[in-house]
């Protein structure tokens, strides 16, 4: 052991003149480790919230989407092309548009996406939503009557359920010989989904892809491509190659991209709270300082009796560091091991219980990355040791005349 940290731990561990000295000692130790603490734990949460948002996305959509009106002898032909593109491993035709949706007096609008439901569930998890009824098809004696699945929230919404006939209609109108009219089809519910996520829980409408293509006057084309990827990280990569392949009038979109603004929306406020929860680090270095300060004050005949044996500046200087140091890394792993214990306890027990209608989660979900840990180790051990830069170059500079005399 060096002679600067076998000395800062015998200040440490000394007994200090007066109360408010050791409790200074204390209140640093704390605030750090309160501060890590909080830290660790909130952006565990919200990192848990994040990937629950995320992963309710991606289960409801594909990794990759192409718009653009295909028609039906195309389907085949760029079906197979799209799979020629590297991590590409499933294709889903479907089409997609708005549309009202009416049920007795009450009408809403809505998002209609028809697909083919076995290569559909092979691109997404959207099989697994459905709490009610099943998918599609439904047979009113001799008449073919298609079917529809409404979002759970949608369904609560207009009032309607799993049998009950609703009526799409088009924006686009119809001309007759004696006018023109609005396009409407009649279609029912066989069964509700509930992603988790509420804005396709509250306005998304689906069934086959056959009855929606002619409603929307495709003519049993198509006007989208849903694409799985071996590896949804390499998504944008995948989207700019498609992109490149495929050309104008083609729109092709990420899942990222189709939900930029929530996904903006939370880093934004990963970071606000980040840099609030900071904070509370940042009070707890102005205590350290102060205590390095009241111990220069304290330990001033000590520093004039080193120094006046010979010891230099920077030996005192490394004293002082070291003590800020000590504290530091008291508070930080302190902190470290509350912060990850709290975080497991609520992950593992519903200590904060969600109303289930609501989040569909009836527990805060916890989400623990190493990066965040070691960010937050690291900013904290930086803010602690600046704090100690000032009282460490003071203490260094004491005159050893003046310090033997006074201190």
């Amino acid at each position: 052991m060096s002679a600067e940290l076998f000395i800062a731990l015998r200040y440490l561990k000394a007994k200090r003149k007066g109360l408010f000295s050791m409790i200074t000692t204390f209140i640093g130790i704390a605030g750090v480790a309160i501060g890590v603490a909080a830290l660790i734990v909130t952006l565990s949460i919200m990192n848990g919230f994040q990937s629950d948002i995320k992963k309710k996305i991606i289960d409801a959509q594909a990794h990759i989407i192409i718009y653009g009106q295909i028609q039906p002898g195309e389907i085949d032909y760029f079906t197979k092309r799209v799979k020629s593109v590297e991590k590409v491993e499933k294709v889903s035709p479907f089409v997609f548009g708005q549309a009202i949706l009416t049920f007795k007096n009450r009408s809403t609008g809505v998002l209609v996406k028809g697909f083919g439901t076995e290569k559909e569930f092979q691109i997404n998890n959207l099989e697994r939503s459905l709490v009610h009824g099943s998918w599609f098809e439904e047979k009113t004696g001799n008449k073919t009557v298609p079917g529809i699945v409404l979002g759970e929230e949608l369904a609560k919404n207009i009032g309607a359920w799993v049998g009950d006939s609703v009526i799409l209609v088009s924006p686009k109108a119809v001309s007759t010989s004696i006018g023109i009219f609005p396009k409407m089809k009649k279609f029912k519910i066989t069964g509700l989904i509930r992603t988790g996520y509420y804005e396709f829980d509250s306005g998304m409408a689906y069934t086959d892809i056959k009855p929606v293509s002619d409603f929307f006057g495709l003519k049993g084309g198509i006007n989208g491509l849903g694409l799985m990827l071996s590896d949804i990280k390499h998504a944008d990569k995948t989207a700019i190659s498609m992109k490149s392949k495929l050309g104008l009038p083609f729109i092709v979109k990420t899942y990222a991209d189709m939900n930029r603004t929530l996904f903006s929306a939370l880093k934004l406020e990963k970071f606000i709270m980040t840099i609030i929860l900071a904070l509370i680090i940042l009070v707890a270095t102005f205590n350290i300082a102060s205590n390095l300060l009241l111990m220069s004050v304290e330990k001033m005949r000590d520093i004039g009796i080193l120094r006046s044996i010979g010891a230099k500046a920077s030996f005192v200087r490394k004293i002082f560091l070291l003590e800020g140091n000590l504290v530091a890394l008291s508070g930080i792993i302190i902190g470290v091991v509350l912060g990850l214990s709290i975080s497991l306890f609520i992950a593992k027990y519903p200590v904060i219980e969600l109303p289930a209608d609501i989040y569909y989660i009836t527990k805060v979900p916890v989400q623990i990355k190493l990066f965040d840990v070691l960010a937050t180790v690291v900013v904290s051990y930086v803010l602690c040791m600046l704090s100690a830069v000032y009282p460490a170059l003071r203490s260094a500079a004491i005159n050893p005349v003046d310090a033997v005399r006074y201190g």
